[in-house]
């Protein structure tokens, strides 16, 4: 055997990083989109640049607790209805292995492989570890699918934070008079370079990703200035 033959081979794949990626580019996009949205709307309301900033603050400090504690409660639920199945599955294993054998092997038929054969994969991968094996094929749950509500809650946590900053800090230091302009350009900057990241971090086209955020950050921006301008103009 040749060396060419015993090396292993290697793939990677970006199932395992979906938790996670999903939950960073959520907050971070909801991070830059409602700050600068804020920043925007109060701009276009004629307010103060301290005004500007303090809200801008505020709504950084409650976007993050809110992603957080509206994260956690989600993944959470799907956390607590994996582990409802995998107990269920779990009890039907004690009472009725050799049923839960053939209904695992009726899986591998439908994938394919020949009665024989499945019933042999079955009753193989049951000997390893039964549960398990119904977990991910019966279930559709994995190591890399599954819930993970501590980490979701950070994760989007921190992303929304940093997302938040950007527009804060471009509001902290523009010139007041433009500010509005300066913090809806450089924010749809920030939203091309998350989309364009995120997508190539998932195997996604980069440009599509990057159209994507950016759109949907400029309309929600446009339409804040429009009702900060509108309910903002002085009356007289």
């Amino acid at each position: 055997m040749t060396s060419a033959t015993r090396r292993l081979h290697l793939e990677r794949h970006r199932t395992d990083r979906v938790g996670w990626l999903r939950a960073a580019v959520l907050g971070a996009n909801d991070g830059i989109v409602s700050t600068a949205s804020l920043v925007v709307g109060v701009a276009a309301a004629q307010a103060s640049q301290s005004t500007i900033l303090m809200t801008a603050v505020a709504g950084l400090v409650a976007g993050a607790m809110s992603m957080a504690a509206g994260e956690y409660v989600s993944v959470h639920s799907q956390a607590d209805t994996e582990k409802a199945d995998l107990d269920r599955e779990r009890r039907e294993l004690a009472a009725d292995p050799a049923a839960e054998a053939r209904e695992l092997a009726t899986i591998y038929e439908r994938r394919g492989l020949d009665a024989a054969l499945a019933q042999q994969v079955a009753q193989q991968l049951m000997a390893h570890d039964a549960l398990g094996a119904h977990a991910r094929d019966e279930l559709e749950i994995s190591s890399a699918m599954a819930a993970r509500p501590v980490q979701a809650a950070l994760t989007s946590a921190a992303a929304f934070a940093c997302g938040a900053a950007l527009p804060l800090v471009v509001a902290a230091v523009a010139p007041a008079s433009s500010l509005l302009y300066w913090v809806a350009g450089t924010a749809l900057v920030f939203l091309a370079l998350l989309g364009g990241v995120a997508a190539r971090t998932g195997g996604a086209g980069v440009l599509v990703g990057a159209w994507r955020v950016t759109f949907w950050g400029a309309l929600a921006m446009a339409i804040t200035a429009g009702v900060g301008a509108l309910f903002g103009a002085p009356v007289g």
